[in-house]
């Protein structure tokens, strides 16, 4: 399986933060926000990820990452997204990347306390249709919420005003082959934009889109209150293995070297 991190986007909810940087490339605590979901997708098992940027910034990324070998990936590739017509045409340009194989796709802004591994290895098990993590919530007014039907996924919801449920769908799905299919027929909403939401709809309503519930905290760092959130919550996580600081950069120089 292949991993797709999704850091386009102006940030404009981080001005002014973001005139000078993409916001996936801002600190939460100890390290740039694009680090976590990388070491997600590294912890469970993926050695090669494409990373979708865009704006005056994307160069940054490469600057920043390189080729990938310090997180023990075996590729890192780029591609870049033109204007601003949402997550679902960013992930529409993975469709070469994937090679007609299941993909698991982060948002970059996205942070999971817990590994994610255990929905991968049951997705890997069977690479059919979609699975999105689910989280339980206080206030799930404020999400995109699962509704379901026994144990299947019948909607998703965005922001509802009484939510069928207290599960949010966060920013991590897997997906086979026909998403780009999916992607190609979509139309722009209301925003102008190609919806993520619209993708996981047209799988729930063929049945084929499954789910799983994450464990731990899960949180997104798009807004300044969410950024200071995220900061605090990995500050007290401590060493969960997940989240623990990657011993990424150069060596220092042997003693009496340049």
């Amino acid at each position: 399986m292949k991993g797709v991190v999704l850091a386009g986007g102006l940030g404009s909810r981080l001005l002014p933060m973001t005139r000078v940087t993409n916001k996936h490339l801002l600190p939460v605590f100890d390290r740039p926000m694009i680090y976590f979901p990388i070491q997600q997708l590294v912890h469970a098992g993926i050695d090669d990820i494409l990373i979708v940027t865009g704006g005056n910034h994307a160069g940054d990324f490469l600057r920043l990452l390189r080729n990938g070998k310090e997180f023990g990936l075996r590729r890192l590739n780029y591609a870049y997204q033109e204007g601003e017509g949402g997550i679902a045409e960013a992930l529409g340009l993975a469709e070469d990347f994937s090679d007609d194989g299941p993909i698991c796709v982060i948002l970059g802004d996205n942070i999971f306390e817990a590994p994610i591994r255990e929905a991968m290895d049951g997705y890997r098990a069977d690479p059919e249709g979609a699975m999105v993590l689910l989280k339980e919530v206080e206030e799930p007014e404020r999400f995109g919420v699962a509704e379901l039907h026994e144990d299947r996924i019948v909607s998703i919801v965005e922001k509802p005003a009484e939510p069928q449920s207290n599960l949010a769908v966060t920013g991590c799905y897997f997906y086979d082959g026909r998403v780009f299919e999916i992607v190609s027929g979509l139309s722009p909403s209301e925003r102008g934009e190609l919806e993520i939401t619209d993708v996981n709809n047209r799988y729930a309503e063929s049945g084929t889109l499954r789910h799983h519930v994450v464990d731990g905290w899960w949180t997104d760092a798009g807004t300044i209150a969410s950024l200071y959130h995220a900061t605090q919550l990995v500050a007290a996580a401590g060493d969960a293995p997940v989240l623990r600081m990657p011993e990424i950069g150069a060596s220092p120089p042997e003693e009496g070297g340049p």
